[in-house]
Parts: C-alpha cells; sequence; structure tokens
C-alpha cells in the first residue's frame, strides 16, 4: 500500500463518519460546529449555504466511489466550489476514468465536472512526496503574500501537475498564485479552473 493509497482509505473512514454523525444528528453538529466555522466561511468568496452543499456533495462523491471500488476510490481525489466538481488523480485505464466522472455525477447538487485524472500505470512513493511538496510550497506562498486570500483556494498537484480551483477576487490575484505555481521547482503545468468573483471561470494553463 502506497502513501497516496492510504493516505485515502484514512479519508474514506473520517467521511464515513462524519456521513452518520449528520445523520444522526444533524441538529447540534450544526450548533456545536457553527460557531467554529462561521469565522472561515465568512472570510470565502462562496456563500455559506454553497460551502455547506459543496461538503454534502464531495461526501457523497465519495461515498459513490468507495461503493464503487475500493482502489478507484484510492485514486481519485475531489473539490467541489459552487457545485462545480474538479477531479483528479491517476487510474490504469480510460474506463476507470470515465467511471469516476459516472459515478461524480450521481451526487446530487452537482452542476458540472471537470475532468483532470490522469491515465497511467505508474503511482509511485517519489512522486507522491514530490506532489505534496509542492502543494506545501504553494499554500505558503499563497499564505505570505496579503494580498492573496488563500481560503479561497483549493490545490491539488498530481504527478507535477498543479491543479487550482476556487474564487479570485480579481484576476491579478489568480496571476499571482498562477505564477507562484509556475516557478516551484518540479512543476510541469499549472492548470486553473478558478473562477473571478462575479464572472465565469478563467481557465488558464
Amino acid at each position: 500500500m502506497t502513501p497516496r493509497t492510504s493516505h485515502r482509505t484514512l479519508i474514506v473512514l473520517l467521511s464515513l463518519l462524519v456521513m452518520s454523525v449528520l445523520s444522526a444528528c444533524a441538529g447540534p453538529v450544526l450548533l456545536a460546529g457553527g460557531a467554529a466555522s462561521a469565522g472561515i466561511v465568512a472570510a470565502q468568496e462562496r456563500s455559506v449555504g454553497a460551502a455547506v452543499d459543496d461538503t454534502a456533495i464531495q461526501l457523497q462523491i465519495k461515498h459513490h466511489l468507495f461503493q464503487a471500488s475500493e482502489d478507484l476510490f484510492n485514486r481519485v481525489g475531489s473539490e467541489v466550489h459552487e457545485g462545480r466538481v474538479l477531479l483528479t488523480g491517476v487510474v490504469p485505464t480510460p474506463d476507470d476514468r470515465v467511471e469516476a466522472v459516472r459515478l461524480a455525477w450521481q451526487a446530487n447538487g452537482v452542476q458540472e465536472v471537470l475532468n483532470e485524472i490522469q491515465v497511467s500505470d505508474r503511482d509511485g512513493i517519489i512522486d507522491y512526496f514530490k506532489d505534496a511538496k509542492i502543494t506545501a510550497q504553494l499554500r505558503f506562498q499563497m499564505l505570505r503574500d496579503r494580498d492573496v486570500s488563500d481560503i479561497n483556494f483549493s490545490v491539488e498537484t498530481v504527478n507535477g501537475i498543479v491543479y487550482l480551483m476556487g474564487i479570485a477576487r480579481t484576476g491579478s490575484e489568480l496571476e499571482k498564485v498562477t505564477t507562484y505555481a509556475r516557478n516551484i521547482a518540479g512543476v510541469q503545468k499549472v492548470i486553473s479552473h478558478v473562477r473571478l468573483s462575479g464572472g465565469r471561470p478563467r481557465e488558464k494553463s
């Protein structure tokens, strides 16, 4: 079992736990967690309702992937912003890629599925740690820049390709984040599915 696999397996256990808690005691959980998360949600460009809906969609997608195939669940990652689903990861066959998209569409509330899943039989330990390092470096650059609201961005790195998703307040903010990513050692390409606040998604590579 690779680090990527064990990481995904841990996520499913946490996800299933959250789902069971929400179904058993949704009211108390919302009351208890609301105060703690209010500041974070308020700082985001997306609304509170959209953030809650996105979390529900992501949990559904993880559930569908796990029910279909534990291997597929371990290999496919997902990010959700305002009903837009970004799928990343590495799968061994094109059919697996298609199946992941099909399962994502089964989640209630999905508006769009952005399929960035790579097809390859190569999924080594070295690549995983390189990807994690790139993501951490980009996050650090975003955190130290006062002109960047890092909470509005999701970052996923797979085999040196950085995927960005979220909501940028301005075009210059998005350009800064993209430039930071491009200048990190080991980055092969930057693919952005970031939406400008009040506008359409702006894709850059």
